[in-house]
């Protein structure tokens, strides 16, 4: 509805600007990225994201395009707010962000304050395909391997192993054949837990 606000930046906080846009002053939410890019410039333009509730209106406001578009496919998972998902753009740059869900990469995404593992696990597994799609990444690890590992290690999870030791068993099992079917990753990883 709204797509950007271009006006006077008449107040700046780490999680909150106040833009001046013909007389009307708009309370916009910001990550702390984006209070980084704002700088003290005195004009600003924020692209936004309205959010509309039962009991509120709320405005997000981002220095960047890509950075409302990873808000945006984050609101999209299950469990995912507005309140995370500017967390986790105010812990993490929207590339850092990217990458990890494109590489499957889920401590990055659980090192944020508030997700857990298994949230971290969602946010892969609902965005990894858009996020290749929009972004046109060629996945940086080949993707049977990545696949292929992160099946063994769920299976291995649900055998009642914990996830660190299983990743580094099945991580070494790999190194010395990255070409393994699941089957085999799972087979030669329980020879060693």
């Amino acid at each position: 509805m709204i797509h950007h606000l271009k006006g006077k930046l008449v107040e700046k906080n780490p999680t909150d600007v106040v833009i001046e846009c013909c007389g009307v002053g708009y309370f916009v939410n910001i990550s702390l990225h984006t209070f980084s890019r704002i700088g003290d410039a005195e004009q600003i333009q924020l692209f936004t994201h309205l959010q509309v509730k039962e009991d509120s209106h709320t405005l997000f406001g981002f220095s960047e395009k890509s950075e409302r578009e990873i808000f945006r496919l984050l609101l999209s998972v299950s469990g995912i707010g507005s309140s995370t998902a500017r967390t986790m753009l105010s812990s993490l740059s929207p590339a850092q962000i990217r990458d990890a869900i494109a590489n499957g990469n889920v401590p990055t995404i659980q090192s944020i304050k508030g997700i857990g593992a298994k949230t971290a696990q969602r946010v892969i597994l609902d965005l990894r395909d858009k996020i290749l799609k929009v972004y046109d990444i060629d996945e940086l690890s080949s993707p049977a391997n990545n696949t292929n590992k992160d099946e063994a290690l769920s299976a291995l999870e649900v055998l009642g192993f914990a996830r660190r030791p299983a990743e580094k068993v099945v991580d070494k099992v790999l190194s010395q054949d990255p070409s393994q079917s699941v089957e085999n990753i799972i087979k030669l990883a329980l020879k060693n837990l």
